[in-house]
């Protein structure tokens, strides 16, 4: 099948990406190398330095590649960012969908996979683990940009009969994750306690969240491309774990016994949230096999091959 991987030099992306070609796929990526790397991409992958929001290079991409099926990720994907510039968050987040979507319809496009949040777009949540009917209530900017590219989706589906699925993730991590980046708490807090430097908690480390590793999200992915049309799903465990855990299991790991620095909590981020991941299991034979504990061992194992290398300073 040939496929575009928007965000394709980026974490998720570029595992992604690796999957796929390694599945026989022809996959071609645009990403506009603001958080993602080229040497990230597959070198077996066509790529095109490209931003989502510059319509007129996106149709020259897709008219180039006509991708049966697209799996969307380019994002702003941080909500402290979409808090201070929500301008900016809408531009991305919004229009530079509405382009892929309808650069999709218009090169003949027959599916997209939206990579939606689930953390972000339901709010503080009236019962835990979440189902995909619970009320959607965002607290960021964020949460509703990424929500608002649904409904753009349901609506080219009715109008042009361009299929989708929305996977709303949960908290993704694993190797390629940027440790210098401000989202992305696993690879931050393993980059810290290996230089050995104190980890900033914001609030009092009691917040949950639901994390799943990048390699069970990648199988998410390439399930979607010919299951679930037309379905939002969750992509979680439905176990939370907070962060003062994460950063108990991470400094088992590194070895560390620096405590942790607490600082005043964030706008816009929830209290509790975890997924339920049954809907997936049934439209997608999706279900998360890689345990935390083994996921946390693989990131922290990358981060010291990055440490060895270098490039982790």
């Amino acid at each position: 099948m040939r496929v575009l991987v928007t965000g394709g030099a980026g974490f998720i992306g570029s595992n992604t990406v690796d999957y796929l070609v390694a599945h026989g796929h022809e996959v071609s990526v645009v990403d506009n190398l603001v958080t993602g790397f080229r040497e990230q991409v597959h070198p077996q992958a066509r790529f095109h330095e490209v931003d989502v929001t510059d319509a007129e290079s996106l149709e020259r991409v897709f008219a180039a590649e006509r991708p049966e099926a697209v799996i969307h990720l380019a994002a702003q994907m941080d909500v402290r960012v979409s808090t201070r510039r929500p301008a900016y968050d809408a531009q991305v987040n919004i229009l530079g969908s509405l382009n892929v979507i309808t650069c999709a319809v218009g090169a003949g496009t027959r599916k997209i996979v939206y990579a939606s949040s689930g953390g972000a777009i339901y709010g503080e949540p009236d019962y835990l683990p979440v189902r995909e009917d619970h009320p959607i209530r965002p607290l960021s900017q964020y949460g509703v940009t990424k929500h608002t590219v649904e409904h753009y989706l349901f609506l080219y589906a009715h109008l042009h009969g361009l299929r989708y699925t929305a996977l709303r993730y949960a908290n993704v991590y694993g190797p390629r994750q940027n440790p210098a980046g401000e989202a992305g708490v696993v690879a931050i807090f393993g980059r810290s306690l290996i230089l050995a430097q104190p980890c900033r908690i914001f609030g009092d480390g009691e917040q949950t969240r639901d994390y799943v590793y990048v390699g069970d999200v990648v199988a998410a992915n390439a399930m979607a491309l010919g299951a679930g049309d037309n379905e939002s799903v969750h992509i979680g465990t439905g176990i939370e774990t907070s962060v003062n855990e994460l950063h108990h299991a991470l400094a088992e790991i590194c070895g560390s016994r620096l405590p942790a620095r607490y600082e005043p909590e964030r706008p816009g981020e929830v209290q509790r949230i975890s997924l339920d991941p049954a809907l997936a299991a049934e439209r997608l034979g999706w279900r998360p096999k890689v345990p935390m504990s083994e996921g946390l061992e693989r990131t922290v194992g990358f981060l010291r091959e990055r440490q060895a290398a270098g490039r982790l300073a």
